[in-house]
């Protein structure tokens, strides 16, 4: 199995934010900021590659009746191990993901690659495939908050690069974040193409 291949498809092939477009609500929620964007990709490639490995670690003790249940208390316990980590050691970044943290839970991303990859391969291609999406998820909501930060606060990650009256607060409202998306979203399908 070619493993750097599962990691690429997720970058590009399957990107959750630009080709599959999963994981929508935060997505738009999150991205004010760049390090907003990026902290919650990076929070949901570490929920996403843990309980891809335990996933498909059990998946022959699972009968087929309860497998949905029991992905949703997987990926619960290891949300619930992250909350409490940010609590204790991030606090600024979980008090600015706030609800969003917990949301990780139901995220279509992580329930859909634990029932159609992790299911159905290996610990390291699991392995493998948590960390191509959850590289791809964390780039796209990187850019998505990078662009936002930009046009609506003249900074990335808090560095000012333009003064004040240069900012158009459109961007880091919620229209914005539409905005933003559906142009980035464009510039992909553009690149596709040629």
């Amino acid at each position: 199995m070619n493993y750097f291949k599962i990691i690429s498809n997720g970058i590009i092939k399957e990107n959750p934010t630009f080709v599959l477009l999963l994981g929508m609500c935060p997505t738009l929620a999150t991205t004010t900021s760049s390090i907003n964007g990026m902290s919650m990709g990076l929070a949901t490639m570490f929920v996403l590659v843990c309980s891809n490995i335990v996933v498909s670690l059990i998946k022959s003790l699972t009968p087929d009746k309860v497998r949905i249940p029991v992905f949703v208390v997987v990926i619960a316990s290891f949300v619930t191990i992250l909350q409490m980590c940010l609590k204790a050691y991030l606090p600024e970044i979980n008090k600015s993901l706030g609800l969003f943290i917990p949301l990780i839970v139901v995220n279509c991303i992580i329930l859909g690659r634990a029932e159609a990859f992790a299911c159905k391969n290996g610990p390291v291609a699991s392995l493998c495939d948590g960390i191509g999406i959850g590289l791809g998820f964390t780039l796209g909501l990187t850019l998505l908050g990078t662009v936002r930060e930009f046009f609506g606060a003249g900074s990335i990650f808090g560095f000012t690069l333009l003064p004040e009256t240069y900012n158009v607060l459109l961007f880091i409202l919620p229209p914005g974040a539409f905005i933003s998306l559906g142009y980035l979203i464009a510039i992909v399908n553009k690149l596709k193409k040629a």
